[in-house]
């Protein structure tokens, strides 16, 4: 297995896929990517598997690239929400997989017509360092002058699951842009991804931050002072969907990740690495408590994604790149 990092995005690797190479563009934390690559590798020794892994918003402006060159890379995606998959079907970059297997799987954890199929459910909420003075329970104590110059965010321009947070919160009557003006005005920093916020949180930089639900519950159950809160108004989910490029030169080996995946082994993997299985029979993390209620916010995906690049781009204005 190879990983490619973002930094190396400019790497061409066309003229090197060879019979039994498959490409991987994922945004998986690193550890979690190289850890599905290898279990995938167990079943499937002859695979020679590249990795390229980064934000799903990085994943995405890569794969414009490409395709304006006429030189698309990857084989198959694993990358973070339904609404980038949905924009890759509408300009027909997606393969349609009609044979994978789905029982067990919820009609709307995957697409109707099986271009893309969601892997897992991924919330996001408020994160906190254990030690913190406040204990927020509301994504409105975020704009509140205790937090002022305290709370971190991951960046919609590099995390899938920020882009998908900030139109659906956009398009909510309850938030709208007059969260994110609370937000610029209490001196919110926007950073790369998901990993810094945990960090800064982690650390006391940034006590406060907007963060992915498996990211900061496992830190925590590793003994990281952190803690988690799931705010009573709703969290927006992502389903970190896998899906097979309609320009595949290995199309036979993508679809084995994507029986891998879908697979008993492949979602009981997910809940090893802790997350919540799309596969509820699977079973649930270790830090998901018995008759723990998560309300999932209802979010228009085709609004977020006809709004998302105008969405960004404002954010841009506020926050900086």
């Amino acid at each position: 297995m190879r990983i490619l990092a973002a930094g190396l995005a400019g790497l061409m690797m066309a003229g090197t896929a060879r019979a039994g190479t498959l490409t991987l563009y994922t945004s998986q934390p690193d550890a979690d990517a190289a850890r599905t690559v290898e279990e995938f590798k167990k079943l499937n020794p002859d695979v020679d598997v590249q990795v390229y892994r980064s934000g799903t918003s990085d994943i995405m402006s890569k794969l414009a690239a490409e395709f304006s060159a006429g030189a698309p890379q990857a084989d198959v995606l694993l990358i973070a929400d339904a609404v980038s998959m949905e924009s890759l079907k509408a300009d027909k970059r997606l393969l349609q997989f009609s044979e994978a297997s789905l029982d067990g799987f919820q009609a709307g954890s995957f697409d109707p017509e099986n271009y893309y199929f969601g892997s897992k459910l991924i919330t996001t909420g408020i994160a906190y360092n254990s030690a913190a003075e406040q204990k927020p329970q509301h994504w409105s104590d975020l704009e509140k002058p205790e937090y002022k110059g305290m709370v971190v965010m991951p960046s919609p321009l590099y995390s899938g699951a920020a882009a998908f947070l900030l139109s659906g919160f956009v398009a909510s009557d309850g938030l709208g842009w007059k969260f994110f003006d609370a937000l610029k005005a209490n001196e919110v920093v926007s950073v790369r991804g998901n990993g810094a916020v945990l960090k800064s949180i982690a650390s006391g930089e940034k006590p406060y931050g907007i963060l992915v639900d498996f990211m900061a519950l496992n830190a925590k159950a590793k003994g990281s002072p952190v803690e988690f809160v799931f705010p009573d108004e709703g969290v927006p989910a992502v389903t970190e969907p896998v899906a097979i490029l309609s320009s595949s030169k290995n199309v036979e080996d993508a679809k084995k990740f994507i029986r891998f995946i879908l697979s008993d082994p492949g979602q009981e993997l997910a809940l090893k690495q802790g997350y919540l299985p799309a596969k509820t029979s699977i079973g649930k993390p270790a830090w998901l408590p018995d008759g723990l209620t998560i309300k999932i916010m209802p979010i228009d995906t085709q609004k977020v994604l006809e709004n998302t690049d105008a969405d960004k781009s404002r954010f841009t204005e506020m926050f900086g790149g």
